[in-house]
């Protein structure tokens, strides 16, 4: 047996909010989220209703229609089948509200430091210095969380509690979800009896459809196999991969949530997946125009200029059929954060690449960041225009930052093919509703 005598032994609470989206939408309903039937259903205009994707579900409509999220509107039960159906469509904007009222109890438990959220649903917090201060059974501190956040939002949670993040989050995956409380506590020691036990190993955090295929040609099959298995051979296959595997079956992780990473290299960027196949070049290319200015925007509100450009073009898949599937193009440029230089260089290597083909999604991405100090003129045109340009630049951004984006937008946004202003109202892609007004 491992010895773990010299892992860290912290308390880690992972908390997700059960059925997140569809328990939002049964509270603005007036329903229990636990009671309701209901699944959010998100679909793009101007594309085939049936193809719209099922974003949540309640726990009784998984139950009772067998509901997923991976599931398409096609594939939902008819009204006479399931009569009791609710659909609604996402409200991006109310999740995020929730999410926030969520975050502030967690902040009354830990410091920020000690808070990592995970997703807009799920949060770790390490209570190791903190929880004696709200009971004296990390269990039932976990309850008192999960009874705050249910008076006060409405919301129901699922608790998994661990000697580590990796023990917390299996905890919570695996076996709380299943438990009356919906909490359950995993120790270093039940690694043989938790761990050891799971089959699927698609159901691990961390390991997913591609790893776990390669896993079956070595003949891991489950987690009792790859907890046996000779760590060498594992890096042999997966390099790093490979011990972070071994580690993960043995329930080990020294990761420290108040010890943030941040990375040297910082990037931003815009994509979007089109709602039809583009293939006429002006279409596409006040799409392009739209995203770059996007990404200028962003980089600007962080003071920043890009030194590095880069565009990909995805290629729809009836265009994919033993050819490339799209491409990926980066040029260096000289520091800028104009709109007009961006815009200028995306279409330089959209036209350099692009031969015709249908295109379905398409990306801008600005690396090689440094401080916004100062202004590179440039001999080829007068320096007031170039400051004149500088100035309505962030005139503009003040502008949208105040009244919306579609307070002041140019006139290509209303041609055929434009998606900015469509996509204004959007949160990840989807319907973002009004909940702050």
């Amino acid at each position: 047996m491992y010895d773990y005598r010299y892992e860290p032994h912290r308390l880690i609470f992972m908390i997700d909010n059960k059925s997140f989206f569809a328990s939002c939408e049964a509270l603005q309903l007036g329903l229990n989220p636990m009671k309701a039937v209901l699944a959010v259903v998100s679909h793009q205009p101007h594309t085939n209703y049936g193809s719209g994707l099922i974003m949540a579900a309640s726990p009784l409509a998984k139950k009772k229609y067998g509901l997923t999220n991976v599931m398409r509107v096609r594939d939902l039960p008819t009204k006479k089948e399931a009569p009791d159906l609710i659909l609604v469509e996402p409200h991006m904007n109310l999740y995020i509200k929730r999410s926030m009222q969520v975050l502030a109890i967690f902040q009354k438990y830990a410091a920020d430091e000690d808070i990592h959220v995970y997703s807009i649903d799920e949060s770790m917090i390490d209570m190791t210095k903190s929880w004696r201060l709200f009971g004296n059974d990390p269990y039932l501190v976990a309850r008192k969380i999960q009874v705050e956040i249910k008076s006060k939002i409405g919301l129901y949670t699922t608790c998994g509690i661990g000697e580590n993040p990796l023990l917390a989050k299996l905890a919570m995956d695996i076996s709380a979800k299943h438990r009356c409380s919906m909490i359950d506590y995993w120790h270093y020691i039940d690694v043989p009896d938790t761990i050891w036990q799971i089959k699927d190993l698609e159901d691990v955090w961390g390991i997913g459809k591609r790893i776990a295929a390669r896993l079956r040609r070595l003949h891991i099959n489950n987690m009792y196999e790859l907890a046996h298995t000779d760590p060498a051979i594992l890096k042999k296959e997966f390099g790093v991969i490979g011990e972070q595997l071994f580690a993960i079956s043995w329930g080990v992780d020294r990761s420290i949530i108040s010890e943030k990473y941040f990375p040297i290299m910082k990037n931003y960027g815009n994509s979007q997946i089109l709602n039809r196949d583009y293939t006429d070049q002006r279409e596409i290319e006040i799409v392009l125009r739209e995203i770059g200015e996007q990404v200028g925007a962003r980089i600007r509100a962080h003071r920043l200029q890009a030194g590095c450009i880069s565009l990909f073009v995805g290629f729809s898949r009836y265009e994919q059929d033993g050819r490339r599937k799209g491409f990926n193009v980066q040029q260096k440029i000289c520091p800028t954060n104009d709109n007009d230089l961006l815009v200028q260089e995306v279409l330089a290597l959209f036209r350099k690449n692009w031969h015709g083909e249908t295109v379905r999604a398409l990306g801008v991405n600005c690396s090689r960041l440094e401080p916004d100090t100062c202004q590179q003129l440039t001999f080829f045109v007068p320096a007031s225009e170039q400051i004149k340009k500088r100035t309505i630049n962030i005139t503009i951004d003040r502008i949208r930052k105040k009244y919306g984006f579609t307070s002041l937008v140019k006139a290509s946004s209303l041609a055929k093919g434009a998606t900015a202003i469509r996509r204004s109202s959007l949160v990840g892609g989807h319907n973002g509703g009004n909940a702050y007004e």
